[in-house]
This record gives structure tokens, C-alpha cells and sequence, in this order.
């Protein structure tokens, strides 16, 4: 065993890894990249199925990010939000908010609210936390102090680590221990239209491999749940959700006119809306209709949009809520009134990340940088078709340059494999000794490629994870 690996057996603790069987192989030790390849302590390279766990826009080791790095680290690594401002930060925050205005965006609502406002954070968890807070203090704030604003969220919903994140969430295998430490939130049913208890239940649409055919039962339970809260006069202050796609959960894929139809009930109701686009922002979904943002491409425009993952291009970790005036101005007030928002971190803002932000923003913007993606998704689109034919592969599901094939038992059936066989880790280790590296859930496979990505780099990535299928559940 390389050095290396034996330090990290003895010292280091892996997130969401059983760290028995972690310790009972030698692992990959990753040293270098290039464009989608990743290289090994060992010499031996891979290619980055899943964007180093969805976060590698333009892939490893870009000139045009690293440039933008040094030139900012020439300058200074880092300085305090807490009292000064600094330019990277500033630039980045006015972009944001430019990218994200409803007269920038063709289809939505005109009449939706302006994000005007960037806060910034470190991850994902705490984007959502910071919009948490925001929304609860706002909503006891217009509604009156004895509100007790409450939140819904889908099933299967995932919003990150942080206390306040977990309770928005509903994976019980990952937030069932933890149930001690949250508040309630509320969970409505999910458009995971492959296993629809509706679709099931009617044999005219129990077709293996079609489905979608249905009444949009999902947005009546949706409005039920809305109406319950209503009439019991505890009506809910914000609807969290991730736009057009839900990663954790399996990558379920929103069928289109979802999202508006959710969200139009959602604002009747008083809601606010809470775009979780951590995964999803920047390009994921497509760029049809609009080149950026997941929420957009349905015509909605939220009241926080938040940002990470892939906002400094994979570099380094830092996060953004994006809101309103509206929300802002309701903590202003005289220092003595304390309406401060009393939440921060240390590397808020940070000048490297920002700088680096900024760069990654300018890779996307030009016109042939989008139909490049566009390309790329109809290329993975194309790739992906010849899982169809493996009695294996339940559902394929994509959305942009996002896919997830749900690895079953039994096709004809839907009968899922049992978590504790370990399907899709099997799977997942056999692409690795096939030069490709990816990561399940649970039973469903993700492959998200930077977007420099080529056809016969898509191709050996799909091949991969066919030939790991047949071998591993023959």
C-alpha cells in the first residue's frame, strides 16, 4: 500500500463511507487532472464521471480559472466581510444579481421579484441555511411575532448538513439519527414519476418503461397540502425545493410544467419560494431556455436562489443566497432596534473563491460555450440509449447534463435491489478498475460531466458503466 493511502487509513474519516469497508482496500489517491481525466498516485488515469461530486464545471486544472486564481492570490488570499468589502466579492455579487433578474430571463414572470441581494457563505448547507433564516425572521416579521413559520419539502428531499438544512430534508437514511437535534418541516409527495404510487395503481399505465401519462396527481396533493395548511390557519412560510431535477433523492426528474404549476399554488397560498440550485445552477439542466438557472426555465423566479458546488467552477468551496429588497430592507433598521441578520462566517466573500467565480462565469457566458453544452447534452442523450436494452437498467433519467439510471432487480417488475447488496457501489467500483470514477445513490448510478467533456470521452464513460452492470448484476 502506497504511503499515502496508509495515512489516510489511519487518520482520515470519509463522509458518507462505512469506514469498515473503506479500510479493507486500498484506495484511490488522486493527484493531478486535466480537462475530465483525473490521474492517481499510481500513475493510472480515470475519467471524472460526476464532476468530483457534481462541483467541476469546465474540468480540472483550466488556464483560463487559474489565471484568474494567481492574479488574485498576487493580490491578497483572503480578508474579513465582517466590517470591509473587497473588489472580487463586490463584482461577483453584481453579476449574480444581473443573471438572475426576471428581465434577464425570457420566460419568466415579469412580475416576479428582483434578486437584488447576495449573501455569501462557504457550501451548500449553509446557502440554505442562510435563506432559512432569512425567510423565518421575515415571516415573523410581516406576519407578526407570534408566528411560527413552518416549511415544506419534498419527499426525498435533500438540502444539505447543517441542522437547519437537515430538518428541511426527508431521506430518512441520512436524517432519521438525527431527528433528536431538528424542528418538523413538512414533506409533500414527489413527481418520482418511475415509481408513481398513481401510475402503479392504474394498469393502462403500468407500461415498464413508459410512464408520465397521468393527471398531474402529484400537483393535487401538492394543493391539498397547501389548502390543509391554509384552513388550519398555519399557513406555510416558504416551499423549498430543488428545480427541475432532485439529486439525492435519485435524480428525479421533474416532468416539464411541474415546477410552475407547484410554485403558482405555492405563491397563492403565501408561500415563499426557496430555490435550492446548488446542483442544478449554472448550465446543469440545459440551456433551452435559459443558459444558467434551473428556475428559470420554467418561468419562475424565487425569493432566494441559492448557489453553490459548481459557483467557483470546482475550485473552492464558497456559496450564495441570492434575495430580494424586499427581504433585505425588513432587517434594516437603527442599531439599537438589533434587526441585524446576526449570522456570518469567516471566509465569507473570500477574494480567491470570487475571483475565481468571476472567471468561471465568463466561461459560460458566450454563445458558443452554450451550444457546446447543448451538444454535449444531446451527445450523453445519444451515449445513453444503449442502457436500455440491460434488463438491469429500470429508468434512465436525464435532465441538461445530468443523468441517473436507476439499477433494478427486475424490470418488467420495478423490484428495487436491497440498499444492503450494495448494487450500485458494485457498479460504481467496476467502472473505477474501467478508468472511470462516479459515485451511487443508493441504487442509481449519476454520471455529470464537466463540460469539456468529449464524445468519445462520453462514449467510454457510458461503456463503462455497461460492461460494470453486466459483470456486477449478471
Amino acid at each position: 500500500m502506497h504511503p499515502i493511502a496508509r495515512l489516510d487509513h489511519r487518520h482520515v474519516w470519509h463522509p458518507f463511507t462505512q469506514m469498515r469497508d473503506w479500510l479493507q482496500r486500498e484506495p484511490i489517491v488522486l493527484v493531478s487532472g486535466r480537462g475530465t481525466v483525473l490521474k492517481d498516485i499510481q500513475g493510472n488515469a480515470y475519467l471524472d464521471a460526476n464532476s468530483s461530486i457534481w462541483t467541476n464545471l469546465h474540468g480540472h486544472n483550466h488556464p483560463h480559472l487559474n489565471a484568474a486564481l494567481r492574479r488574485q492570490l498576487g493580490q491578497v488570499a483572503h480578508t474579513s466581510a465582517l466590517g470591509f468589502a473587497n473588489a472580487p466579492a463586490s463584482q461577483l455579487a453584481a453579476q449574480l444579481t444581473k443573471l438572475a433578474s426576471p428581465r434577464r430571463t425570457r420566460t419568466s414572470n415579469p412580475g416576479g421579484p428582483e434578486l437584488s441581494k447576495a449573501f455569501f457563505s462557504d457550501d451548500g448547507s449553509t446557502a440554505l441555511e442562510v435563506a432559512l433564516k432569512l425567510s423565518y425572521e421575515f415571516t415573523r416579521r410581516t406576519r407578526g411575532p407570534r408566528t411560527k413559520p413552518r416549511f415544506l419539502s419534498l419527499q426525498g428531499a435533500y438540502h444539505g448538513d447543517t441542522i437547519g438544512a437537515v430538518s428541511l430534508g426527508h431521506v430518512p437514511l441520512f436524517h432519521r439519527s438525527f431527528s433528536g437535534l431538528l424542528f418538523k418541516s413538512d414533506a409533500v409527495m414527489a413527481p418520482y414519476c418511475y415509481r408513481c404510487p398513481f401510475n402503479q395503481a392504474n394498469p393502462e399505465r403500468a407500461d415498464a418503461r413508459s410512464y408520465r401519462r397521468c393527471h398531474w396527481e402529484c400537483v393535487d396533493q401538492f394543493e391539498s397540502k397547501l389548502k390543509q395548511a391554509t384552513h388550519a390557519k398555519m399557513p406555510y412560510s416558504a416551499f423549498v425545493f430543488e428545480p427541475r431535477i432532485q439529486g439525492v433523492a435519485g435524480m428525479i426528474a421533474q416532468p416539464d410544467g411541474w415546477l410552475s404549476r407547484t410554485t403558482e399554488l405555492a405563491r397563492a397560498h403565501g408561500a415563499l419560494l426557496v430555490a435550492d440550485e446548488v446542483m442544478t445552477g449554472f448550465g446543469r439542466t440545459g440551456t433551452a431556455t435559459h443558459p444558467f438557472f434551473a428556475s428559470a426555465q420554467e418561468g419562475v423566479q424565487p425569493d432566494f436562489l441559492c448557489l453553490a458546488k459548481g459557483l467557483a467552477g470546482g475550485y473552492l468551496p464558497m456559496a450564495v443566497t441570492l434575495t430580494t429588497q424586499a427581504i433585505f430592507d425588513s432587517f434594516l433598521g437603527e442599531y439599537s432596534e438589533f434587526k441585524t441578520f446576526f449570522h456570518g462566517h469567516s471566509f465569507t466573500g473570500n477574494p480567491l473563491a470570487a475571483a475565481t467565480a468571476l472567471a468561471s462565469l465568463e466561461l459560460l457566458t458566450p454563445v458558443t460555450a452554450r451550444a457546446q453544452r447543448r451538444q454535449l447534452e444531446v451527445n450523453l442523450r445519444d451515449e445513453l440509449a444503449e442502457l436500455w436494452s440491460l434488463p438491469a437498467v429500470g429508468d434512465i433519467r436525464q435532465v441538461g447534463l445530468i443523468a441517473g439510471i436507476e439499477l433494478v432487480r427486475n424490470w418488467q417488475t420495478r423490484e428495487p435491489f436491497n440498499l444492503a447488496e450494495q448494487a450500485g457501489i458494485r457498479v460504481c467500483e467496476a467502472m473505477a478498475r474501467r478508468g472511470v470514477l462516479t459515485r451511487p445513490i443508493g441504487n442509481v448510478i449519476v454520471l455529470m460531466p464537466p463540460y469539456c467533456t468529449t464524445r468519445r470521452q462520453l462514449r467510454q464513460m457510458v461503456s463503462a458503466l455497461r460492461e460494470s452492470i453486466e459483470d456486477s448484476l449478471a
